[in-house]
């Protein structure tokens, strides 16, 4: 415990002083807000883990803005209670629901290949859904849950719908990060935790790194191809989204610092819709800390950076969901 501890310390005290120190040069905050979205007609969106916090709003302010919006949840009852309750603000576009469940990679095959018999186009995976320091677990395939959920599974849906996306102009992939990343770090050679005692944070670091290390590879891949579609990343700072728990420390915590689950979905749908971002780049809030606030481009740490990592990953993840990207 106490080792959890000092590590979540530790990344507060890096999530303060990277972003609070380009702060401080005197760039303008954003004002960017829900209202701001383009148009979403005739777009169809993926966001998994739409039946809930974050990728409950990202669906429904894309729904509101007229795209066609694939709820992606693991629990179809959850899903579809949260459908309609999308459906009753008669939203311009529409919301659907398909089962996908992360923690098995033959569930996230049957997705693909239902989604793709079903639709000739993709404008926007949004790879949302997440888990957040459980007891130690393994997915159906035997991987660490964090990694295995939060990568592995995205890692996989992703290869399985590249070409659909990059048949489909302007289309954008979006994974969501966390502040996290900053104290990740890839352990090569025991990436699912089997020979050293398990560190629930340590483990979600590594997943949320692990997704910025995707991205950034993906796009230097889609360049490389001279593909139009965009990888990119965000992160919600801090929000109230039921991830943290329901421990009484965790609820005053969201109570004196968290932002809305509205405001934390907004950098992903900034990454998802802002006509002036660019492939590569990556989201957060931009108040202090990038804890809360309007969204905007953020930094992430040098580890995220790493090329000789990202290859390594790219490599060790098509391996381990049996999975080649065509890119």
């Amino acid at each position: 415990m106490n080792g959890s501890k000092t590590v979540w310390r530790a990344a507060l005290f890096l999530n303060f002083v990277g972003p609070a120190a380009y702060l401080a040069l005197g760039r303008k905050k954003s004002d960017w807000t829900e209202a701001d979205i383009p148009d979403q007609t005739g777009k169809v969106a993926i966001v998994t883990g739409a039946n809930s916090g974050l990728g409950f709003e990202t669906a429904r302010a894309l729904a509101q803005r007229g795209a066609a919006v694939i709820m992606a949840c693991r629990n179809p009852a959850k899903a579809d209670t949260a459908a309609k309750k999308i459906q009753s603000l008669n939203p311009a576009g529409s919301v659907s629901v398909m089962a996908l469940d992360l923690g098995n990679l033959d569930s996230v095959r049957s997705f693909a290949e239902a989604f793709k018999a079903k639709y000739d186009r993709l404008d926007l995976l949004i790879n949302n859904a997440g888990i957040m320091v459980p007891p130690q677990g393994e997915t159906e395939q035997g991987f660490e849950t964090q990694f295995g959920v939060n990568h592995l599974a995205h890692f996989a849906l992703s290869a399985q719908l590249i070409d659909l996306l990059n048949a489909t102009p302007g289309a954008r992939v979006i994974s969501v990060s966390s502040t996290a990343h900053r104290f990740g770090q890839m352990d090569f050679d025991d990436l699912n935790w089997k020979t050293r005692p398990y560190n629930a944070w340590q483990a979600y670091g590594q997943s949320k790194l692990a997704n910025l290390l995707f991205i950034y590879e993906l796009q230097r891949k889609l360049d490389a191809a001279r593909k139009g579609t965009l990888a990119l990343a965000a992160h919600p700072g801090y929000a109230a989204t039921g991830l943290q728990g329901e421990g009484g420390g965790m609820q005053l915590a969201n109570r004196l610092f968290a932002q809305t689950q509205q405001m934390g979905a907004l950098p992903t749908l900034y990454a998802a819709t802002a006509p002036d971002v660019r492939g590569g780049q990556y989201f957060g809030p931009s108040g202090l800390a990038e804890l809360g606030g309007n969204p905007q481009r953020a930094m992430s740490s040098e580890r995220s950076h790493n090329i000789s990592d990202a290859w390594k990953l790219w490599k060790i993840s098509e391996e381990l969901t049996e999975t080649a990207f065509s890119v």
